[in-house]
């Protein structure tokens, strides 16, 4: 089955990288394809970074720009930003980093924990938000503070409305 297929791709070292597109790239349909880069030798004998046992996953779900209703492009800075991060990955001092929601280079081991699962998505994670600066706890307060001025004012309003509805000749 596939992920037999999978597991033993792996086993075999033999994919370097896989990198999710956006959806709609295509004509044929709506649906993100991915790149699968394969190498035989990962060993480092070709002047590249030794990368035995390791995978570069790419999520570039979110690249591209809509060109049409139906169809996406992916425009000269995308597809190098793609091609940046692999080739410094791969190259030695190529200065790689993880970047959260974007790439990841993942070990065989955390693979086969996912059960060869090999989605980018799945190990790449949530791209890191910038917050407030405001503790959590001070946040949920001003919050609910907020929602309860709120559900004051809606309160106020349904009850302006109703009497302007009475005042037409229409009880609510």
């Amino acid at each position: 089955n596939e992920g037999t297929i999978r597991q033993n791709i792996i086993t075999a070292d033999l994919v370097d990288c896989m990198i999710a597109l956006p959806p709609q790239l295509f004509f044929n349909t709506q649906i993100p394809a991915c790149i699968w880069i394969l190498a035989q030798d990962k060993s480092g004998k070709d002047g590249k970074r030794a990368r035995r046992h390791e995978v570069l996953f790419i999520d570039a779900r979110e690249y591209g720009t809509m060109i049409s209703r139906a169809q996406r492009k992916l425009q000269a800075e995308d597809i190098n930003a793609i091609a940046d991060t692999y080739h410094s990955w791969r190259n030695k001092n190529g200065n790689y980093k993880d970047e959260a929601g974007f790439c990841k280079s993942v070990k065989h081991e955390e693979i086969a924990a996912h059960k060869y699962v090999l989605t980018p998505g799945l190990y790449v994670g949530l791209a890191e938000c910038e917050g407030d600066g405001m503790p959590f706890a001070a946040k949920m307060q001003q919050l609910t503070a907020d929602l309860a001025e709120n559900f004051t004012k809606s309160h106020t309003l349904e009850q302006e409305i109703k009497k302007n509805m009475r005042g037409l000749g229409f009880d609510l």
